[in-house]
């Protein structure tokens, strides 16, 4: 990769505001860390890893993710009761499949080991359970939306 090239992709990660660009060309491997000043500085990393694909498109919606996130967090402290949590990073959905009901639904009554919802993490559709029985007062995802450790996934009391 060229000097030409190296400076382009500094000023576009200067410039634009994202955080990290991680390039690959061939074996060559590029990634640029932007420090948060105003200096087009940046961190330039050379080695030579086994997959050659890029990994830029992932960054965009990342940041699209981190506002949806905030408010979903608030709300368990405004209502009182259980509060089932992701146990990992994945998709969250309702139902085992598009064209089945949902697993639950606000109102419905849960036993201890009752599905709730299925995470999909790496193509593996991992069912989540409930841990306390109750009735479930408010759903805190949307079906198909991606969700993070430890984030609010139900409420019930």
């Amino acid at each position: 990769m060229d000097l030409r090239k190296l400076k382009t992709l500094i000023d576009l990660v200067s410039e634009s505001g994202i955080s990290e660009l991680e390039v690959n060309e061939g074996e060559d491997r590029v990634r640029i860390v932007n420090a948060g000043s105003a200096v087009p500085t940046g961190q330039v990393v050379y080695t030579n890893p086994a997959p050659a694909h890029a990994h830029t498109p992932p960054v965009a919606p990342a940041a699209n993710l981190a506002p949806v996130a905030t408010p979903v967090m608030q709300s368990p402290d405004e209502q009182s009761g259980f509060v089932a949590r992701s146990p990992m990073v994945g998709t969250f959905y309702r139902a085992p499949n598009p064209e089945s009901p949902n697993f639950v639904s606000i109102g419905d009554t849960v036993k201890v080991g009752q599905t709730l919802c299925i995470i999909e993490a790496m193509k593996l559709l991992n069912e989540i359970e409930s841990e306390h029985a109750g009735v479930v007062k408010e759903i805190l995802c949307e079906n198909g939306q991606g969700v993070e450790f430890d984030q609010p996934l139900f409420i019930i009391a």
